[in-house]
């Protein structure tokens, strides 16, 4: 993947909450990308892929779920695992609209995405927080994986916007003390810069 956030930093929050030391090739040329191309390891012709268990697999959505589903980050059942399959997929979408914001060059635009953010998905996450210590069950998921990391994001582009919301700020602030998840917050990390 080239060096950046973009759909590989969730499966580096994920790789780095189950405790999973990993290498990152970064394509940095054409020719890179090329090759890789050319030797037929990119089913789709896309990146991210991640080399795991002797498998070369793409698909971002695919390679989480392979992620999770290893690193017992899935639930206990597959009621958990739905549950945990719908914030997820809410999240990842939210993600996907934050990580544009540095492109929108109208503010109308990222003038809507705050608003769906604090509007639409940040009040689900809040509700669910005030039930439990995690979005799902009694452990930790990937779901609460995609949280944090997207509760970090929401906090660089919009500060202030977890103001409302004392449940995700609670959440926020155990989730961060969680020796994997702290290590990865560190400076140095696998973890890209805004």
């Amino acid at each position: 993947y080239f060096n950046g956030r973009g759909k590989m930093e969730a499966v580096r929050w994920l790789l780095a909450a189950a405790e999973v030391e990993f290498e990152e090739v970064f394509l940095t040329t054409r020719e890179q990308y090329e090759k890789l191309l050319s030797s037929g390891d990119l089913m789709f012709q896309q990146v991210p892929m991640v080399e795991i268990d002797g498998m070369k697999l793409v698909q971002t959505k695919a390679i989480l779920n392979y992620i999770s589903e290893k690193y017992n980050l899935r639930g206990k059942d597959l009621k958990e695992r739905v549950m945990i399959d719908m914030y997820s997929e809410g999240l990842l979408d939210l993600i996907t609209m934050v990580l544009m914001v540095p492109f929108n060059k109208d503010q109308k635009s990222v003038d809507n995405v705050h608003s769906k953010a604090k509007e639409r998905y940040l009040p689900v996450f809040e509700k669910a927080l005030s039930r439990s210590t995690y979005l799902v069950g009694n452990a930790l998921s990937c779901a609460d994986v995609h949280l944090i990391d997207c509760i970090l994001m929401l906090e660089e582009t919009f500060p202030g916007i977890l103001a409302d919301f004392p449940n995700i700020k609670s959440f926020h602030d155990r989730m961060i003390q969680v020796p994997a998840i702290k290590k990865f917050l560190q400076p140095g990390s696998a973890r890209k810069p805004p």
